[in-house]
């Protein structure tokens, strides 16, 4: 993961690159300070969002509102998955 933004700017807190390894996973968290928009750019992969099970592929769009819980899951076993998260203030 690295960021693609040098300092707060405006409403936004963070702009996050991210690639998740093959098979690889991200643990069941909570939303605590800002509400999140993640981004699919490659792979193929699902993300959970309060028990609901949501696609994570090139062009997928999913709204994290404070307090959800998220995990992500890539289901490629020999390519990463790779996705935008967009951090700002609600």
């Amino acid at each position: 993961m690295w960021s693609l933004l040098d300092a707060e700017s405006g409403p936004f807190t963070a702009i996050l690159s991210c690639e998740l390894s093959p098979a690889g996973s991200v643990g069941h968290h909570v939303q605590q300070e800002f509400p999140e928009v993640v981004i699919g750019v490659e792979g193929d992969g699902q993300a959970t969002v309060d028990g609901r099970v949501l696609s994570l592929g090139s062009g997928d769009t999913i709204y994290l509102p404070l307090g959800s819980v998220l995990s992500i899951e890539n289901r490629s076993s020999d390519a990463p998955l790779r996705y935008l998260i967009v951090k700002a203030r609600g």
